[in-house]
């Protein structure tokens, strides 16, 4: 079947133009970017290819019907009209989650409750039985109320777009895969010249670093709700799955993940090799405030401790303070640094040439972009 039909991609707050312009690279055109989701149109192997590609999205979604609703009977009438007998067959399940935000219909519950009886009439009536078994494959349905706009869509994700497969161990408070792959793409890291993270943990962004720069689909070790869906089909699946396989490159990098906790550092490196690049990351045990980096050129992208408590904060201001002093030895060097401490810049000692304002979960944090000298081209 090539029937095109809108697809959805979910992002966090302020990532929306880079998982934008992912997907106009794997050839697809956008026709609307707004807070949170990427819409374009494409058909069931675009499905496919923008859970292996999408690197900075939340989820991969069908969207089935959009409209406006400040009735239940509104709701549940825009609900059944869907055609959901395209998709959901008649022994399949579909269990049905949402949220409702400045809208008359604020009970979650109840619009839940009338969503899973529309979509149960529909299908009911459409495959002429009283009952329907849900006992085949999962259609897990997503709604969203937004001032009174009702949005219906089909997950095809699954688990997040975040979960790579790789970080099986991670430190306390890991960042989201899918940041630092944002975190990544921001910087413009030329990969002929090093990369450093200080305060790597789980090794997060130098694993998505070297992922990016080798080309390989993040979606490519993990599977997804839609394989199991009946009208998609193997045979899209594996197509592009091979053609993920066939653009990955083999291109030299110079990573390194520093950590001050020597188990950190291995937990690291395990995650690394997990992924298929731990030939590329180097895990080395140091202290942000005083490892020493001797290359002229390179870039530094990390994510230090916040600090929640009045002590801890504290303490992170202090490190702030001094790793501002051990990074301005690296003259020539780039650094992101992303905090929700709004004093960042004055601790760091430097005014950063560019914010980026970034969710790192529920936490409202500035992405900190000092650009350095610019590196000559290697030939």
């Amino acid at each position: 079947m090539t029937d095109k039909f809108e697809i959805i991609i979910t992002t966090l707050f302020g990532l929306e133009s880079l998982a934008a312009r992912e997907v106009r690279r794997l050839g697809y055109e956008t026709t609307s970017v707004e807070d949170g989701r990427v819409t374009f149109t494409g058909d069931r192997e675009a499905v496919c290819r923008a859970n292996l590609w999408i690197r900075t999205g939340e989820r991969v979604l069908i969207k089935m019907a959009e409209f406006t609703a400040v009735t239940f009977d509104e709701l549940f009438e825009g609900a059944k009209r869907c055609e959901w007998s395209k998709w959901i067959g008649k022994n399949d399940s579909f269990p049905v989650k949402g949220y409702s935000l400045k809208s008359a219909l604020a009970s979650v519950r109840d619009c839940q409750a009338i969503i899973k009886k529309a979509v149960a009439d529909s299908l009911s009536t459409k495959y002429g039985i009283s009952w329907l078994p849900e006992d085949g494959a999962e259609y897990r349905i997503q709604f969203s109320i937004f001032k009174d706009k009702v949005t219906l869509m089909i997950d095809t994700s699954g688990e997040g777009l975040n979960k790579r497969g790789y970080r099986q161990i991670s430190n306390i408070a890991p960042l989201k895969e899918t940041l630092a792959a944002a975190m990544v793409e921001l910087s413009h890291w030329k990969f002929e010249y090093p990369l450093c993270d200080p305060f790597c943990g789980s090794g997060t962004i130098p694993i998505e670093a070297a992922m990016i720069k080798r080309n390989m689909a993040p979606g490519l070790s993990r599977e997804f709700a839609s394989e199991r869906f009946n009208n998609i089909g193997s045979d899209i699946w594996n197509k592009a799955r091979d053609e993920a396989k066939s653009l990955e490159r083999n291109v030299s990098l110079e990573i390194y993940a520093y950590d001050i906790d020597a188990d950190t550092a291995e937990i690291a490196h395990n995650n690394a090799k997990k992924a298929g690049v731990g030939e590329y990351v180097v895990p080395r045990i140091g202290d942000a405030r005083k490892i020493h980096l001797d290359m002229p050129y390179g870039t530094v992208i990390c994510n230090p401790p916040y600090g929640e408590r009045i002590g801890e904060i504290k303490e992170c201001e202090q490190l702030y303070r001094e790793i501002g002093v051990n990074f301005a030895r690296l003259d020539r060097w780039s650094y992101y640094i992303i905090t929700s401490n709004e004093s960042f810049e004055k601790l760091f000692g430097k005014r950063a040439n560019k914010k980026r304002k970034l969710y790192n979960g529920m936490i409202k944090c500035n992405l900190y972009q000092y650009f350095g000298e610019r590196p000559p081209k290697k030939l």
